[in-house]
């Protein structure tokens, strides 16, 4: 097998302290490591430079996704505490379900429980939210009923906000959990589209004030949807990269998006993706003459080395996990010897890993001159 199909040909050492337990004082503020890949050249800098990487013409593609409370701390009937994690947000089944004149919506979600509980039983909420278990998988994994209640000028999703959290990823650890500061954080600020049970981490960089001075440049900012699901840091569990099967995410590309995107692109601007969430998004709509399609639906496109990337050129993105599906799309785009350079490279200058971690341009297509018409 090539070492760059192997699962173990993408691991590397992170010390614990280089993992980011907190937002960076400011979003803009965040260090940027910034990868030409053409020279080979690695350069440290703030992530508000990344205007200067920008050029009048060029595409700045973010996903506008809003997570939305999934976590769930309930009681069993038993009186035992359980944890839920919802894994997709069920907005159109809702919706299904209230034009039966139900309220009630099946649901997938990870469980954790001191015992496992038996099919069919209760799990309770709050006064107006409950959940029965329908089904028992591998890996924590059930599929449940939700019950609610709402009153009479809310919805599924203002119980959700009334007694979930947003959920923060596991390898923050902190004494004091989930803060005030984190609900706002641990959105981008231009996130509007409910549906993620995690936040497209790159776009966490972008204040509103450096995207105003990106569109005063002349950087043509386009909005896309993809709804970040749980299967996104689902573990690889294959020795083999080729076998591991990825989840399927809703996007949404519309004909303004994609139209923005083709002109720009086809009078010379350069594609920036903000996220592997958006980098995926592009490419899964991409045609054979390399134009993106409008499209609603669902997305299962799993991108590792070897793939010919027909849109982006440059991907600003947040440093990955060891061995995670994320880290071979980036992987396809600069090359796994020279990415595991500049993470080495990082670790070593204690740039901060991981969701609240510091970014990572990299650039395919260098600055040059374009002309937009």
């Amino acid at each position: 097998m090539e070492e760059h199909f192997q699962l173990s040909a993408y691991d590397y050492h992170l010390p614990e302290e280089n993992i980011a337990q907190r937002p960076a004082g400011r979003r803009d503020r965040s260090r940027l490591l910034v990868l030409d890949c053409p020279g080979g050249r690695s350069t440290h800098r703030q992530f508000t430079d990344i205007i200067d990487y920008l050029l009048p013409g060029d595409i700045l593609v973010i996903n506008n996704t809003r997570v939305f409370p999934a976590r769930l701390t309930g009681r069993k009937e038993s009186g035992g505490k359980a944890e839920v994690l919802l894994l997709a947000f069920p907005e159109l089944l809702e919706a299904r379900e209230k034009e039966k004149g139900r309220h009630g919506v099946e649901v997938e979600a990870l469980l954790k429980s001191s015992r496992r509980p038996r099919r069919g039983s209760r799990l309770v909420f709050g006064e107006r939210l409950a959940a029965t278990v329908l089904e028992l998988s591998d890996y924590g994994r059930v599929l449940l009923e939700l019950l609610y209640c709402p009153e009479d000028d809310q919805d599924l999703e203002d119980l959700l906000v009334r007694y979930g959290q947003v959920p923060l990823p596991p390898y923050i650890k902190r004494p004091e959990g989930m803060t005030a500061e984190d609900a706002a954080r641990y959105q981008t600020e231009y996130a509007e589209k409910t549906g993620s049970v995690a936040a497209p981490t790159a776009g966490l960089h972008f204040s509103d004030s450096l995207l105003a001075r990106v569109r005063q440049k002349g950087v043509i900012v386009v909005d896309i949807t993809l709804h970040v699901g749980y299967g996104t840091f689902a573990p690889v569990r294959s020795d083999d990269i080729r076998d591991h099967r990825i989840h399927s995410e809703y996007i949404r590309i519309s004909p303004g998006a994609a139209a923005a995107i083709n002109r720009h692109r086809g009078c010379g601007g350069r594609v920036w993706a903000v996220g592997t969430t958006t980098a995926r998004a592009l490419e899964f709509t991409a045609g054979p003459d390399g134009a993106v399609a409008p499209f609603s639906g669902m997305c299962d496109m799993y991108i590792y080395p070897g793939y010919r990337f027909r849109i982006v050129d440059n991907l600003i993105t947040n440093f990955h996990l060891p061995q995670s599906s994320l880290l071979f799309l980036v992987s396809a785009l600069a090359g796994r010897e020279r990415l595991l350079r500049c993470y080495e490279e990082a670790v070593g200058l204690g740039y901060r890993f991981y969701s609240y971690g510091d970014a990572m341009a990299v650039v395919t297509r260098p600055c040059q001159k374009t002309e937009v018409g």
